[in-house]
């Protein structure tokens, strides 16, 4: 579980993305960001996930959010990540870990019964003034943008 709680100022974060463009939290100022961790790109649930916020771009951009996905990936890995499945918004590739550290993501899981360390699927709702408004720990890959929508404070 994260030590950030609903209401704090979210950690200003600075990152590359795919395209070795840098993007930090200042550049959403006035915006609602969904920024949302993830373990690996290409694999199951983070697929699933990314593809429904893919899905539902439109939407969400209509309801004035911005997105990005972080992940340990490499810039590399993001572009191939992205093109396979036509990825609209950026991913940040963390591979010192800094930002998933900062957001307190980083974590023990429990797959199958294997104990490894890794990143805890989390997702924050920044509002206009850089405030956390939500934090999902219970991603529903499949329908996580239906998570977003259904915030009472939107």
């Amino acid at each position: 579980m994260t030590k950030l709680k609903v209401g704090d100022k979210a950690p200003e974060f600075n990152g590359i993305d795919q395209d070795g463009k840098r993007i930090s939290l200042k550049d959403f100022k006035g915006r609602k960001l969904i920024l949302y961790f993830y373990p690996k790109d290409d694999t199951p649930g983070c697929t699933a996930e990314a593809c429904n916020l893919r899905d539902n771009y439109d939407d969400l951009l209509k309801k004035g959010f911005a997105i990005i996905g972080v992940s340990a990936d490499n810039e590399s890995s993001h572009k191939n990540f992205i093109a396979k499945y036509v990825l609209p918004f950026p991913l940040l590739a963390d591979k010192d870990k800094k930002i998933i550290g900062m957001y307190d993501v980083w974590g023990e899981k429990n797959l199958y019964g294997k104990i490894s360390m890794g990143i805890l699927r989390t997702t924050f709702i920044i509002n206009e003034g850089g405030v956390i408004e939500k934090i999902f720990t219970k991603v529903d890959t499949k329908n996580h943008t239906q998570q977003i929508l259904e915030m009472k404070k939107l």
